[in-house]
């Protein structure tokens, strides 16, 4: 499996010639959408979710599916009918030739005055990689490449660092990182790492590598 790391939150995985798309929201590329076979969303807001993005991808690949929950589902299933498939917490399903489990149902808790939106995390080929969206979600199986929340409003560092101890990824991969200063970035690899007790990476947008 190749995985290569888009800006923000959004990743894409390519196995057997065909593409899996995570997440690809406003903070990603514009092209980040493109070529996918199939997509997943793992919620709503515009850091992962964004309709022009998705549209695009759909359009270019007239084969191409998206997985998503309802919330998202709402706003693209009528331009692309029977493309577009609601999902939640344990449903499994196969997206371009890649075996996915739903884990997870809300967003972590940005503060007690916001309402919290639903959100799943996709865990991919059983357990090679698992994405979890905007939450600090435990799957409950062995994960080998977890996509790691390193910056976000709703997290700190001392919560990324416990939930990758309580995951034990093999090797753990930061996403939601636009916010992150380069300032801030050496302190974040170097705690992590030192604390996390698994590998911990860091990819630069269009960087890949082979899991």
């Amino acid at each position: 499996m190749k995985l290569t790391k888009k800006a923000h939150a959004c990743v894409r995985l390519e196995k057997d010639g065909q593409t899996l798309v995570i997440d690809p929201g406003g903070f990603t590329e514009q092209d980040a959408a493109l070529g996918a076979d199939a997509i997943l969303v793992t919620h709503e807001h515009p850091d992962h979710f964004d309709e022009a993005q998705l549209r695009a991808g759909m359009e270019a690949n007239p084969a191409a599916e998206i997985w998503t929950l309802r919330s998202v589902a709402e706003q693209l299933s009528a331009a692309f009918p029977g493309r577009v498939h609601t999902v939640g917490d344990g449903d499994t399903f196969s997206a371009a030739g890649f075996d996915v489990e739903v884990h997870g149902e809300l967003h972590a808790v940005i503060h007690p005055d916001i309402p919290r939106v639903t959100n799943i995390g996709f865990l991919i080929d059983g357990g090679a990689v698992f994405h979890p969206g905007d939450a600090l979600t435990v799957p409950g199986r062995p994960v080998e490449t977890l996509f790691l929340p390193v910056h976000a409003p709703w997290n700190k560092i001392s919560e990324v660092i416990d939930y990758v101890r309580e995951v034990k990824p093999q090797r753990a991969v930061d996403i939601h990182d636009a916010l992150l200063t380069p300032l801030a970035r050496p302190i974040y690899d170097r705690q992590i790492g030192a604390l996390g007790g698994t590998d911990h990476r860091r990819l630069t947008p269009g960087a890949y590598t082979e899991l």
